[in-house]
């Protein structure tokens, strides 16, 4: 069993975690970069454009980028603050070997010792274990070229079949539902649909906070007449200001889905022309939510009855829309709803 190299103060005292704080020329408002780089921030799946500013190899700062499709120039808190990241100074820019007599229990190594160390102890372990005593667990943020050495990485120098990474529990689950229901295995949509919108369904995905500039785009959708109904045990952002709220329990949303298409189904408000032209194994699904009437979805969900009838019935003609009983709808989901393995 290893044993710390330092006291816990010792180690803060020289890794942090420590506040960020803006040094050099980041304090010069009169600085000018060198350049200007555009890219994408990396904190959510929204992947927004930016503008990063540079000087002497350092971002100093960003602009919004105007051009760019998705935000077109908005940016969040996490945004604006992204480029602080890599001048944190709990950054490491070394590698590291423990060494009890160093500030903080580590002494820096240089690149070439350390790679030698990890291959040398990878070689050991494997004589005396197997390949297969090592596995791999990548990230969501690596790009694809990253994953792709990651594989074989694996595959090719370990010889081991475990390779994993952090999608496992949100990403895969979604894809592999999103393939067999639609035929892609990511959403079908562009996020231009949502302002097309007559009904915006958000389904465990707290969008204020957690994608922030798709909000804006659920702020227009409402602004041209949608309704947005809102399906989260919190009271998130959104939900204070939706048309409909329904706090369900936590891990019954699969429950809820089934009593309202249930009501959808009772009181006609199905598509069946699109149903019979482009879906298949409706009947089967119709069979399957047969007994979640309103009182035992109710019962489960801890929706009442009432609201549930509203959600299946929400029409737009008073906000302008033609009157019919089949409204456009755009359909938020999110890990909060593909985290979960709760039968019906």
């Amino acid at each position: 069993m290893t044993t710390p190299g330092a006291s816990p103060d010792a180690f803060a005292e020289e890794f942090g975690p420590h506040l960020s704080r803006s040094t050099g020329p980041r304090l010069d408002a009169g600085a000018v970069p060198d350049r200007s780089v555009h890219t994408h921030c990396c904190f959510c799946g929204q992947q927004c454009g930016i503008t990063l500013l540079v000087k002497n190899e350092e971002v100093i700062g960003f602009e919004p980028r105007m051009d760019f499709p998705f935000n077109e120039g908005k940016l969040c808190p996490k945004g604006v603050k992204r480029y602080l990241q890599g001048a944190h100074p709990d950054r490491l820019l070394h590698a590291y070997e423990r060494d009890a007599g160093a500030p903080g229990g580590f002494r820096a190594v240089g690149y070439e010792q350390a790679v030698a160390r990890v291959a040398a102890e990878i070689a050991r372990i494997q004589e005396q274990h197997g390949p297969q005593a090592f596995g791999l667990l990548s990230g969501a943020s690596l790009t694809i070229e990253k994953s792709y050495l990651m594989g074989k990485f694996a595959r090719v120098c370990l010889k081991t079949p475990y390779i994993d990474y952090n999608g496992r529990l949100c990403m895969v689950s979604a894809a592999a539902a999103n393939k067999k229901a639609f035929g892609v295995d990511r959403a079908a949509n562009p996020w231009s649909d949502i302002l097309k919108a007559e009904v915006v369904w958000i389904s465990g995905a707290n969008v204020a906070e957690c994608a922030p500039i798709t909000t804006d785009y659920v702020w227009q959708a409402r602004e041209r007449g949608a309704r947005v109904i809102v399906v989260d045990p919190r009271l998130t952002p959104l939900a204070r200001t939706c048309d409909l709220f329904l706090p369900v329990k936590p891990g019954r949303d699969a429950a809820l889905f089934a009593g309202i298409l249930h009501l959808m189904i009772e009181h006609g408000h199905v598509d069946r022309g699109f149903v019979d032209a482009h879906t298949v194994g409706f009947d089967e699904v119709a069979a399957s939510v047969r007994e979640w009437t309103p009182a035992k979805t109710s019962a489960v969900t801890g929706i009442a009855e009432p609201a549930m009838t509203t959600t299946s019935a929400f029409r737009m003609s008073s906000h302008g829309f033609a009157a019919r009983s089949i409204p456009n709808a755009f359909l938020f989901a999110a890990p909060a709803l593909t985290m979960q393995s709760r039968p019906l």
